[in-house]
């Protein structure tokens, strides 16, 4: 006989827990803890049954883990020595990974984890390997557990677009016009044009001259090259004065030479690219949008290309590749995607244009 399947519920904070012991519950099956210091609530846990539940990375007393141990639950213990928790229950935000910028980029959370994966890359640690898995999949729960009210556009693009270019002000008045059209703008989460939608979004409640106010306190500080320092300072200057809804960016350590931006509201940061990769244009089942970008947008396309490729009319994602001599002559990705395209359910779900704005009728139709 089939047994019924215990309803899981995610616990994440101490007043959650506080909450569900205030409502009567008598036993932990199916509870899923994490991330919470429980060293105050040893008292209140010996007086649950443990069977069925799940602790990752919380703080206990000795009779309090013990008692779950030995009741049926499974402990999974914090991982000393790390400049991250591998079991966070929650989505990054700007404030968290630039905290300390003042002192430089590289004493921010950051530049510090991105420094331990290269270490333990090197060293080959399977114990590094066990915690960024760790944290990947913290990331991607937190990422599931987002509202999915609005639709997500994905916006895609190269990263050397610098603030002060058309181009740039092109794609944050792509993220305005999605906002404004009740979409969610999410991103690869990198500086240049990702940057730019991200920030689009932030903005879309906020009039013309609110813009090009922010868009010229950012051309003081084009690139995050030579200082990442100087360039996330800005972004943030500008995120305090007009604060708003920037969206979702999905980054990575993988390219730890693009620093986050800070436009995004919701930041879910990968060590995994691959993963990254697919969580993004999995949740983008709104169109994705591909501003002129190089070797990462080029991935993008093609990761993106194959649902298409073997889906049939109901799977369609549209993806719109703006620029036309960009992908016909500098990079002839456009005749390639014909040639797949041809007599195929996809054909009618892959465009080329010259301008954001055809781009943004297409997908906001």
């Amino acid at each position: 006989m089939t047994q019924p399947s215990i309803p899981h519920v995610d616990i994440e904070s101490l007043a959650h827990f506080d909450e569900i012991l205030a409502a009567g519950a008598t036993s932990m099956n199916g509870w899923r803890v994490q991330a919470v210091d429980l060293t105050a609530r040893t008292t209140e846990l010996l007086r649950l049954t443990p069977m069925g539940s799940l602790f990752l990375g919380c703080a206990l007393e000795e009779p309090a883990a013990a008692w779950i141990r030995d009741g049926g639950g499974l402990l999974f213990p914090a991982i000393p020595e790390l400049p991250f928790d591998p079991y966070r229950g929650v989505l990054y935000d700007a404030d968290q990974l630039y905290a300390g910028l003042d002192a430089g980029y590289e004493a921010t959370p950051d530049a510090q984890i991105y420094a331990w994966s290269r270490q333990h890359d090197e060293k080959g640690d399977t114990s590094r390997t066990l915690a960024a898995a760790l944290h990947d999949h913290s990331i991607a729960d937190a990422l599931h557990e987002l509202p999915d009210g609005k639709p997500w556009i994905g916006v895609m693009g190269g990263h050397g677009i610098k603030r002060g270019d058309p181009m740039y002000r092109s794609a944050v008045e792509l993220g305005r016009v999605l906002t404004l059209a009740g979409l969610t703008v999410a991103t690869g989460g990198g500086p240049g044009a990702m940057e730019a939608a991200n920030l689009g979004a932030m903005l879309a409640s906020y009039d013309v001259a609110a813009v090009d106010s922010a868009l010229e306190a950012l051309a003081a500080v084009p690139s995050f090259r030579p200082s990442i320092a100087a360039w996330a300072a800005a972004g943030l200057a500008v995120r305090q004065a007009y604060p708003g809804d920037g969206g979702v960016s999905i980054p990575t350590w993988f390219y730890g030479h693009e620093p986050p931006n800070v436009f995004a509201s919701s930041i879910a940061k990968y060590f995994s690219n691959a993963q990254r990769e697919d969580v993004l244009l999995s949740r983008a089942r709104g169109g994705i949008v591909y501003l002129p970008g190089a070797a990462g947008t080029v991935q993008e396309i093609f990761q993106a290309v194959t649902p298409n490729y073997y889906g049939d009319p109901a799977t369609q994602i549209p993806m719109v590749l703006v620029g036309v001599e960009h992908w016909t002559v500098r990079l002839p990705v456009w005749p390639l995607l014909q040639s797949l395209a041809g007599g195929r359910p996809m054909e009618s779900s892959v465009y080329l244009v010259d301008s954001v704005e055809e781009a943004t009728k297409l997908v906001t139709a």
